[in-house]
């Protein structure tokens, strides 16, 4: 079966459903957008946090392993 022969199955409901969802997508995804953004910089600040926090671990440790090698 080739891509070419996939016919979607075409009804009344399904028109009413993108005239729908192209009516109330200018409404709704600037409500999400808005809901979505604090998440997002929410993780984005962690995984930051956490890299420097890793970042400072693994500093300490190789001079701490420096230290005792020069000992």
């Amino acid at each position: 079966m080739s891509i070419w022969d996939y016919t979607p199955k075409l009804d009344i409901w399904t028109g009413v459903m993108v005239g729908a969802g192209l009516i109330a997508a200018p409404v709704v995804l600037p409500i999400v957008a808005g809901m979505v953004r604090p998440v997002i910089k929410g993780v984005v600040n962690g995984v930051i946090a956490v890299y420097v926090t890793g970042r400072d671990l693994i500093s300490d440790t190789l001079e701490e392993v420096r230290s005792e090698v020069r000992d």
